[in-house]
């Protein structure tokens, strides 16, 4: 049996002394405890989220790993590349791919006639994986992409309407330059369907449209291509993935193909991948913080106990109970009192949490968040390690003060009043 635990929750349980003063401070230092931890649970909890929707919006129009024609630079005026390469088939039963699919993209000008719009026309092929857009459909529908005939359905983002009084089912002329000509060429979209994903940067700039028209616009060959998308399982994995879609390329490579690149969604948008990782140390500080002020309530708290417990301290010590065994005491009963602390922390976290994650209470500006509610992502082993480093790093800070009890001598301590 262990005694100092026994006794330790004897202390704990005890009811007979609640009206001391001690009880109140021990009982404002687990609040501390269950406060702060309820914070790290949701600073967590919206960072994670945070970090998701706006990954998942980024990779959702851009895909995980893009791979283009080496002299495509970064505009959206690509080079073409041959839709048919040697290695499609080994990526697509590459570990970590979900799919692949063609894209090309060309700039264009939006003229009505009221307001003028510089966007991006993005082809896409019979390939196209809707999921992404089928979420953020406000309003119509999507359409369908065969290498039959080349449909002049498009889907515009619920920004571009707005700002041009476009609305589904209405047509609109778009304007596109090339190279080769400083005449501009003309074509008709109608718009099926209006999307809003809230990721203004992107929202502004981007309409989807039949992969025909660019082919036709840039007087490229039937089955030219600006490039593919790779979507992965894991976004963990992205450089590692990235590294052997190139090797595949280079062991397929020979002087009749495209020589290609493989470009990563953090390299093509680093600005938005960096800002996302500028969260993380936000976190860290947070945890850093609130740990530091739970650690010292509890060394307050625990000298309270001490002092409270000098009588027992001298009865035990007279009956030959060795410092190091007290000691264990009453970090056992600290270790209790953080326990509870955290039991209430968590239930008080992950409520909050969940509430929000499912009812949306807390609403933000998408203009300047780019998402409408704060998001929540609840990442369970990330949470369990949270609140054992938090008990352990809490206990650590405490063992330093228990050697306070080794100053009390039994004589004078049970004589203490």
């Amino acid at each position: 049996m262990n005694t100092e635990f026994f006794i330790a929750k004897r202390i704990f349980f005890e009811k007979a002394d609640q009206k001391k003063f001690s009880r109140s401070i021990i009982s404002f230092a687990t609040f501390g405890i269950a406060l702060g931890l309820s914070v790290m649970i949701l600073a967590i909890a919206i960072i994670l989220g945070f970090k998701k929707e706006i990954r998942g919006k980024v990779i959702g129009f851009a895909s995980h790993i893009q791979i283009v024609n080496y002299d495509s630079n970064s505009s959206y005026e690509t080079a073409p590349i041959n839709a048919n390469q040697p290695f499609l088939a080994t990526l697509q039963n590459m570990d970590g791919v979900i799919s692949i699919q063609q894209f090309s993209t060309k700039p264009g000008i939006i003229k009505t006639e009221e307001e003028i719009q510089g966007v991006v026309l993005k082809g896409i092929g019979p390939d196209f994986d809707w999921n992404f857009f089928q979420q953020y459909l406000v309003e119509g529908n999507t359409f369908l992409v065969t290498d039959s005939t080349r449909g002049n359905d498009v889907i515009i983002s619920q920004q571009i309407a707005n700002l041009l009084k476009l609305k589904v089912g209405e047509k609109f002329i778009m304007s596109f330059l090339n190279e080769n000509s400083n005449i501009p060429r003309n074509r008709v979209f109608k718009i099926c369907g209006i999307y809003k994903t809230s990721l203004e940067e992107f929202d502004k700039l981007f309409i989807l449209a039949d992969i025909g028209h660019i082919r036709k616009l840039n007087n490229w060959e039937e089955g030219e291509i600006s490039g593919y998308e790779v979507f992965l399982s894991d976004f963990d994995q992205i450089s590692e993935k990235a590294n052997e879609v190139r090797d595949q390329i280079f062991l397929h490579q020979n002087e009749q193909q495209d020589f290609l690149r493989v470009v990563d969604i953090t390299q093509k948008y680093p600005q938005i991948f960096d800002w996302l990782n500028l969260m993380d140390m936000n976190v860290w500080v947070i945890l850093i913080l609130i740990t530091l002020v739970a650690g010292f309530n509890m060394v307050s708290a625990l000298l309270i106990l001490i002092l409270e417990r000098t009588n027992m301290i001298g009865i035990l010590k007279s009956l030959g109970i060795a410092n190091y065994n007290i000691r264990k005491i009453f970090l056992y009963l600290s270790g209790l009192l953080i326990a509870k602390g955290l039991l209430i922390g968590n239930i008080i976290g992950f409520s909050l949490s969940l509430l929000q994650k499912y009812f949306g209470f807390i609403r933000l500006d998408p203009t300047s968040y780019y998402v409408e509610t704060v998001p929540i992502e609840m990442n369970l082993p990330l949470l369990t390690a949270l609140n054992l480093l938090t008990m352990l790093l809490t206990i650590a800070m405490l063992v330093i003060p228990s050697f306070f009890i080794s100053k009390i001598t039994p004589d004078k301590a049970i004589r203490f009043d």
